[in-house]
């Protein structure tokens, strides 16, 4: 029988020091008329993030960063063309591993950018 518990607390103990997939860190991004926050956008180069798009207007925006998109890797959801639109209230996610970099972000809609929908994403 100790012969049994000791098996069976080698095994416990390897299976709780096995790494566990960690998730993915969560930010988000609020879009309203004129703005996006946080501004800057801070993530962790090669670190997964999911970021979640959360639009607090009623009137469509979107959120095109081309470089940003075009240089990490996406686990789950799409930003085609280097942007995730946004209906009025409407939220989005997308799961990605970001590249070290700067990066700028706006609003394509009609002057929204002139407005002040531009941020950057600072990825270290």
């Amino acid at each position: 029988m100790t012969a049994f518990r000791l098996l069976s607390a080698g095994l416990l103990s390897i299976a709780l020091s096995s790494p566990v997939a960690a998730q993915p860190a969560v930010q988000t991004i609020y879009v309203w008329s004129f703005n996006f926050a946080p501004k800057p956008i801070h993530l962790r180069a090669g670190v997964p993030v999911t970021l979640n798009f959360v639009n607090r207007s009623g009137g469509g925006h979107d959120f095109t960063a081309k470089g940003f998109f075009a240089r990490s890797r996406i686990l789950s959801g799409a930003a085609p063309d280097g942007e995730i639109e946004l209906h009025g209230g409407e939220a989005r996610s997308i799961t990605l591993v970001p590249a070290a970099g700067t990066y700028k972000a706006h609003c394509s809609h009609f002057l929204h950018a002139q407005m002040g929908m531009q941020d950057l994403i600072v990825v270290d």
